[in-house]
């Protein structure tokens, strides 16, 4: 299929080695393997590395070594560093993504040597469950006399496999909250056959399509990625998982990831072209890749329109997932596409249209945004407004609204823009007594040094133009609240009242943090805004944390997809 894109963003990508250690496994000199990524022109490499295990359980050549500490626990913790050096390193060649295989162990210690091995990978981009191990101890992948010595403790095939799906589900059971991915789903068809009824798996009665089939409503349940994995192809059973899966995977719109399970630099892009076909034979439009647990919606189709349009889907996913706790970014968003993005339609079966309106919404419960290339003219047709043209710095907005709260004039809707030039211009509407507006104003000119060097009050005043920007984010959960989008935001829905916003400014200009954008809206008993920042993460994550209970959401969101 000439169509088809040859690169992929992988997620079960390439295998980190464990260094001085005694067994190798994966790539030790990870910086050549960068610079054979940027040679090929790959836009991005993707690093996974399999968490440590407890030390009774091994393979053969890992028994077979005097060495019980064999399994890449110093590789494992110099990790994150590691990536993150290349990260610096590379920022303006290569993206750089990169995750973990958590084994499963069990439960009990098991289970809470997992919760540390997630803990000790901070900041890892996604975490892959995957089953090696069986609960007797005797991996599913590691030799032929290995799989034979499991067949016979459990006596027949389906009792073989019977196992293995159950310990899948265990592992979702106990870990769905700590992953994002399960990893190659039908890993021990390696040595041994498929069985029969999970080849018909779609309409066997059979105990093991029976219980494939909950395994895969799990999946679901949880919002889980299905890990469609090369490995199998270059080891001769196939690509993991087999069709009949992806089959019922894809009636559960379970979204799949992509990965070569690459371990060593030869490999590097192998089975790329197979994979994507495969998934394109299946049925499957796109797949999924993550940044910081955040899914990314990628085409299968290689077309540089519909990878623009991915590239707005994948923003508005990232500022959506970002207003809800890690463990509901899991959770698949519902879409809504309008005008130009209306083609992308046909690859989400479950969207729906925003007819001629030019913007894609990504909602999930009660919580939605809306993001495109042009802002909508703001509506302020006979409102009460404030224009304001001032100093650009830190404290300057909130002594405006700290002046407005003094008079209880509530600012209902606002838009800033700071310029390129030292000064800022805002536009506010507002409710209140004239005469107590017109006072305020007049202080506020008197007593301010000169810092605002234009205020008028009145209706029907002109309205700022947009700046540019490469996008907009047009509404939250269907207020209006058309702002230019930045690497760094906080979103906030609080109590609509005088002086609720003017704690939050407040609290931005006592760490001299300036409001380089803000958008305001209201919705009955709620005030919504929408404010572009520049400062240190940690100081406003600190700040947002102090607010108090007339702010019933702050979120501030640290964007990966701003170009």
């Amino acid at each position: 299929m000439t169509d088809l894109n040859p690169f992929i963003w992988e997620t079960h990508g390439i295998h980190i080695g464990t260094g001085n250690d005694h067994v190798k496994h994966g790539v030790d000199d990870v910086e050549k393997i960068v610079n054979l990524a940027i040679e090929k022109g790959h836009p991005s490499i993707t690093f996974i590395i399999h968490t440590p295990r407890l030390t009774r359980i091994r393979y053969k050549a890992e028994r077979e070594t005097d060495i019980k500490f064999i399994r890449g626990d110093n590789a494992y913790f110099e990790y994150p560093e590691r990536i993150e050096n290349l990260k610096k390193k590379y920022n303006d060649k290569i993206d750089i993504k990169y995750g973990i295989e958590l084994e499963w162990l069990g439960g009990g210690l098991g289970l809470q040597w997992n919760r540390a091995k997630v803990f000790q990978a901070k900041e890892a981009d996604f975490v892959i469950g995957s089953v090696h191990f069986s609960k007797e101890g005797i991996p599913y992948d590691g030799s032929k006399e290995e799989t034979n010595e499991l067949l016979e403790l459990r006596g027949s095939l389906e009792n073989y496999w019977a196992g293995y799906i159950e310990e899948v589900i265990e592992m979702i059971d106990s870990s769905w909250d700590m992953i994002h991915v399960v990893g190659h789903l039908d890993l021990p068809k390696l040595y041994v056959p498929v069985p029969e009824p999970l080849v018909q798996l779609n309409t066997s009665s059979h105990f093991l399509a029976r219980r494939m089939r909950v395994l895969l409503e799990m999946i679901s349940d949880h919002n889980l990625a299905l890990d469609v994995n090369m490995a199998g192809l270059k080891k001769g059973c196939g690509v993991y998982p087999g069709e009949k899966i992806l089959e019922r995977a894809a009636s559960l719109n379970i979204p799949v990831t992509i990965g070569t399970d690459t371990h060593a630099p030869s490999e590097l892009g192998d089975k790329y072209k197979e994979g994507i076909d495969y998934l394109h034979e299946n049925g499957f439009k796109n797949y999924v890749s993550y940044s910081k647990s955040i899914p990314e919606q990628r085409p299968l189709i290689n077309s540089n329109i519909e990878d623009a349009k991915y590239k707005v889907l994948n923003l508005g996913i990232e500022i959506l997932n970002r207003r809800f706790s890690n463990e509901k970014r899991k959770a698949v968003p519902q879409f809504a596409f309008g005008a130009s993005y209306r083609t992308l339609l046909t690859s989400y079966n479950n969207s729906t249209s925003l007819g001629s309106y030019d913007a894609i919404r990504v909602r999930k419960g009660k919580k939605s945004v809306t993001i495109g290339k042009e802002p909508q003219p703001l509506q302020t047709k006979n409102q009460k407004s404030i224009f304001s043209y001032h100093v650009d710095k830190p404290g300057i907005l909130s002594r405006l609204f700290n002046t407005l709260a003094s008079e209880e004039i509530n600012v209902e809707t606002a838009f800033l823009n700071s310029n390129a030039d030292g000064t800022a211009t805002a536009f506010l509407t507002v409710s209140g007594n004239d005469d107590m507006i017109s006072e305020a104003l007049e202080f506020i000119k008197g007593t301010t040094g000169g810092r605002f060097l234009e205020l008028k009050y009145g209706e029907d005043l002109e309205t700022p133009s947009f700046k540019e920007a490469g996008n907009y984010l047009l509404e939250i959960d269907g207020v209006d609240l058309p702002i230019p989008i930045s690497k760094q935001m906080i979103i906030s829905v609080h109590k609509n009242s005088a002086g609720v916003l003017l704690i939050l400014l407040s609290a931005l200009a006592s760490a001299n943090i300036n409001v380089k954008d803000l958008q305001l809206g209201e919705r009955g008993g709620k005030g919504y805004a929408a404010i572009g920042v520049e400062a240190d993460e940690k100081i406003i994550q600190n700040l947002l944390t102090q607010l108090g209970p007339q702010f019933y959401e702050v979120s501030h969101l640290v964007l990966n997809n701003i170009e």
